[in-house]
C-alpha cells in the first residue's frame, strides 16, 4: 500500500515560514495533479495550492503571494514553502497526488499540524 509521508509542520509565530514535504514510499507512475489540502478545526477540507506535471500552479487566494507549490514526479515528492503565516493558516496540511489515466490512483497523506500563534 503506497504512503504519502508529510514533514516539516510545527509551531510558528505570525510572520514566519514552514515548508512542508510529501513524499511516496514507492515509485509511482507520473501524477496529473499534485497538492496542498487544509483542515482546520470546525471546518472542511479546502484547497491550498496544486500542481500539474506540466509544472501548472493553482493557488487558493488566502495564501497566494505567500505560499509556493513545487512537484517532482521523478522523485514523487511534493513541497509547499510556507512565508509570512498567519494565524489564520492554523490546519491540518493534507498532501495529495492523483492520477487519471490507467494505472489511476490518488492517494492522501496522514497530515500534518501547522499552528501560527505567538
Amino acid at each position: 500500500q503506497v504512503q504519502l509521508v508529510e514533514s516539516g509542520g510545527g509551531l510558528v509565530q505570525p510572520g514566519g515560514s514552514l515548508r512542508l514535504s510529501c513524499a511516496a514510499s514507492e515509485i509511482l507512475f507520473s501524477a496529473d495533479v499534485m497538492g496542498w489540502y487544509r483542515q482546520a478545526p470546525g471546518k472542511q477540507r479546502e484547497l491550498v495550492a496544486t500542481v500539474t506535471g506540466g509544472g501548472s500552479e493553482v493557488y487558493s487566494d488566502s495564501v497566494k503571494g505567500r505560499f509556493t507549490i513545487s512537484g517532482d514526479n521523478d522523485k514523487n515528492t511534493v513541497l509547499l514553502q510556507m512565508n509570512s503565516l498567519k494565524p489564520e493558516d492554523t490546519a491540518v496540511y493534507y498532501c495529495n497526488v492523483r492520477r487519471v489515466v490507467s494505472p489511476s490512483y490518488n492517494y492522501w497523506g496522514q497530515g500534518t499540524q501547522v499552528t501560527v500563534s505567538s
